[in-house]
């Protein structure tokens, strides 16, 4: 591609409302317009990238055997009801009515509508397993839509649905399609993990995300350097301390607290560590009134508390409803002398703690020295509702967990019959019974990883993309070609044989002085950069340089395009 014939439009500044360094370089780089709010146009230099990122995803679905087919963006709401989510997947969906006054969806997901398709077209198990894909626009509403393509509003998703005649079949496409992503990254070129995660609102049982390592990443993720157990933060298993409770040394006592509230400032006040603290927070659920107990330095779980018994809708109480139940303001609440109404639920941290520092349910009082069994009863219920920090035991009990962030670019789900059984998508076996398919469901997105890409690799002088999703893998930067024909004939000759090597390549024939063509370049993440000059060329030699390269090298003009096929891996 010539740049005189292109549309580069980069920019000095990002504007005021880009936060994430993604966000900030897609629109310097001129990769995405802001539309509205999480509405973005891809441009032709961002619309490259994003086509590399689909092709790579659509090559490997090919290869695993999946089929793609394409379903429509707008979904009638009869689908969503047939499966209770019309109602409870929440502001997110973005609902629509047509000129009859009918009730549609713009698709957040698809689930429904190729469950639909498989009831009507799949009748016998010698149609099974079947896999379908589409590359696809999906619309969610998030409430607040930022991050640029990271959290945007429309975006691009591979979305994969597969159904089976047993769990044994669904296995075994969960298990090819976790390999099928994992050659989907490496082949983009980027550091990923795998790990085990919630399902959420799309349901089911297994499942597991795929991030991007960056610091940026909204998620935590906890694994073993020793193993390979890797787990989102949230379904990350805290084990109970190996320890047993040691026996009370000491008489429980009221402390003066008169404006500490926070278990940081109470420990501070005292002098102790913050792990000889238990913090208590106030829930409702069913009616009932739950007070959670986490040891000073830990934090809550909420995914692990949301599936405890009786807590599946909980919400965090009030203040009103604090003070009725304990008789005291938050930032004093504690275990101690509640009634019988509340229920207490330790974490396994607390459950083995002894002479412990709480709330005294007094304001203004903690108590010190506390200790079940002699001055409360033991928790109504011991259970892991914390979230797993740097040095905890590893579940799989081969060494200690880490942490580290990712953003999630990926998911696999094993649905089982969640969505076939609600709409009665069934087949006949061998002896013609009637049987409920099982399913899985497969996620990318597509969009997202454009962006993580950057979160991933970037510097201060812009994008830093691998060659497999670059916008072009090359750049041929001729210096005063408008006053050289030496420069510019040999900078079109290096151009047509990138090109008839099968490098995508960009001849910046713009014209444009040293200073602004490099930048430019550098800012949009070109992998490869060869700058032809006059000076050069009177030696035969042009200078190359890699995105990562501090400092550029000489090359013999006959030997660059070699160079280039071996630096991309086109000889093999």
């Amino acid at each position: 591609m010539r740049a005189s014939q292109f549309f580069i439009a980069t920019q000095k500044e990002a504007p005021n409302e880009a936060e994430l360094v993604s966000h900030k370089l897609m629109l310097r780089a001129g990769l995405i317009k802001r539309l509205g709010s999480g509405l973005y146009s891809w441009m032709p230099l961002g619309l490259r990238v994003l086509r590399k990122v689909e092709t790579i995803v659509r090559e490997e679905m090919n290869r695993a055997g999946a089929l793609e087919l394409l379903m429509p963006a707008v979904q009638p709401k009869e689908l969503w009801e047939e499966t209770g989510r019309w109602a409870v997947f929440g502001p997110q969906m973005l609902k629509i009515k047509d000129r009859h006054d009918r009730d549609f969806c713009f698709g957040p997901t698809h689930e429904e509508v190729i469950t639909d398709i498989a009831r009507r077209e799949i009748r016998s198990y010698k149609q099974l397993p079947l896999n379908f894909y589409q590359i696809q626009t999906k619309f969610r509403d998030e409430i607040r839509p930022r991050f640029g393509v990271m959290r945007a509003r429309e975006f691009v998703m591979k979305d994969a649905y597969s159904f089976h005649t047993s769990f044994e079949s669904l296995e075994q496409t969960y298990a090819q399609m976790y390999q099928t992503y994992s050659n989907v990254f490496n082949r983009l070129g980027l550091q990923f993990r795998a790990v085990r995660a919630d399902t959420g609102a799309i349901g089911g049982e297994g499942s597991h995300e795929f991030h991007v390592l960056a610091d940026s990443g909204e998620d935590a993720l906890a694994y073993c350097e020793d193993s390979d157990f890797a787990a989102n933060v949230e379904l990350a298993e805290a084990l109970a301390p190996a320890a047993a409770r040691q026996p009370a040394e000491e008489t429980m006592r009221e402390v003066d607290t008169p404006k500490q509230t926070t278990c940081e400032d109470v420990a501070a006040l005292l002098g102790i560590s913050l792990q000889r603290t238990v913090k208590a927070i106030a829930l409702m659920a069913n009616e009932q009134f739950h007070l959670l107990l986490l040891r000073g330095n830990h934090s809550l779980n909420e995914i692990k508390v949301g599936k405890l018994e009786g807590l599946a809708d909980f919400r965090f109480a009030t203040e009103d409803e604090i003070r009725a139940n304990l008789n005291c303001p938050p930032g004093f609440i504690g275990p101690v002398g509640v009634g019988a109404g509340v229920r207490v639920i330790a974490d396994r941290s607390v459950a083995v703690m002894s002479d412990f520092v709480c709330g005294a349910n007094k304001p203004k009082y903690h108590l010190a020295g506390v200790n079940f069994g002699r001055d409360l009863p033991e928790p109504a219920l011991v259970a892991d509702i914390r979230n797993v920090v740097a040095g905890d035991a590893s579940p799989d009990g081969k060494g200690t967990l880490a942490l580290c962030r990712g953003i999630e670019v990926g998911h696999i789900f094993q649905l089982r019959t969640k969505y076939a059984a609600a709409m009665e998508a069934t087949y006949l076996d061998e002896n013609g019974e009637t049987r409920v398919m099982e399913m899985g469901c497969y996620g990318i997105g597509v969009s997202r990883i454009v962006g993580a890409a950057i979160e991933q690799g970037y510097d201060d002088r812009g994008i830093i993309f691998p060659a497999a999703m670059a916008p072009f893998e090359v750049a041929i930067a001729p210096i005063g070609m408008d006053r050289s024909e030496a420069v510019k004939a040999a900078a079109f000759d290096l151009y047509e044989q990138l090109k008839a090597a099968g490098v995508d390549v960009l001849l910046d024939d713009r014209g444009e002085r040293p200073g602004v063509m490099f930048a430019d370049l550098e800012l949009i993440g070109i992998p490869h950069r060869i700058v032809i000059g006059d000076r050069g060329l009177k030696m035969q030699e042009v200078e190359y340089q890699a995105r990562t390269d501090a400092e550029a090298s000489n090359v013999p003009l006959n030997q660059v395009v070699e160079l280039i096929k071996r630096q991309l891996d086109l000889n093999a």
